[in-house]
């Protein structure tokens, strides 16, 4: 059961041209990563692009991921000697921290910030935190800030957000699959069944009672299909003539999942990175 995940559209590839451009106009560079996938939110290019450009490593999301995890991550990039925080931009924490953090590394009276980052991994959400104010548009697709965009702040930071990029080819499928369960590759051109079977057979690898605790399953059931003919079945999801609807079914997972309904669950841990 193999599933071919790849989006790339046109301005991704304009975005990474602009970054490369405008690095020389900031002091210092956010890179937000999704604190379940940090490995596989990182764009693989974007340390040739920054170079020796001073930046923080934020790892968004963190109210999502499993905690013990976090603090391994944490553990991780203080050892090699990286700036990071743990964010959840929803409600502001870890805000205070972040700002601090930067006027600690730039000591200036304004600092220019430039934002990069996946789609849907929240930079707008940040933007809008540190600004105290709804300065960008946000939503729960990935590809709401198509353009370059600059935002000042009240608390000496201004900030250059840019589109969420991703890059052309994912090598490892591993990727491309964690990339899609956490919604940062657009669900329109993806094979929802097959990824939610390919989510449900991730999921039980890591804890096999998140999903059978969460749709009230039996123990024994250990196929992925099934699983998802079950969760149908208890979710009331038929079609006309008692016919099971997995797209339905798929659509449900997928979105608890991206919604922390099943737990906080990290899909990566450091030594996989």
């Amino acid at each position: 059961m193999n599933i071919n995940i790849n989006w790339y559209p046109g301005h991704m590839k304009k975005t990474t041209e602009s970054i490369k451009s405008n690095l020389k106009l900031v002091d210092i560079v956010y890179e937000l990563l999704d604190a379940r996938i940090p490995y596989s939110s990182q764009n693989p290019s974007i340390n040739s692009i920054l170079g020796q450009k001073k930046r923080i490593t934020i790892l968004n999301k963190s109210d999502l991921a499993d905690p013990n995890i976090n603090n391994k991550w944490m553990k991780c990039y203080n050892n090699n000697g990286i700036d990071c925080v743990f964010l959840n931009s929803l409600n502001g924490n870890g805000i205070d921290e972040l700002v601090n953090l930067t006027k600690k590394i730039i000591d200036k009276n304004m600092i220019k910030v430039m934002i990069v980052g996946i789609p849907n991994v929240g930079k707008s959400t940040l933007i809008n935190r540190i600004a105290n104010r709804k300065s960008t548009k946000t939503g729960n697709k990935p590809g709401i800030t198509k353009s370059i965009q600059w935002i000042n702040s009240n608390n000496g930071i201004y900030l250059l957000d840019t589109p969420g990029v991703l890059w052309p080819k994912f090598e490892e499928e591993n990727v491309g699959l964690n990339l899609a369960f956490v919604g940062s590759i657009k669900d329109e051109i993806l094979d929802t069944v097959t990824l939610s079977l390919k989510l449900i057979d991730k999921l039980n690898t890591i804890n096999k009672m998140l999903v059978i605790r969460r749709y009230d399953l039996e123990n024994s059931i250990s196929d992925s299909y099934v699983t998802l003919e079950n969760i149908a079945i208890k979710r009331g999801c038929l079609l006309k003539g008692s016919i099971i609807d997995l797209e339905k079914a798929a659509n449900i997972v997928i979105d608890d999942f991206r919604k922390g309904l099943l737990g906080r669950i990290s899909l990566e841990s450091p030594q996989e990175g």
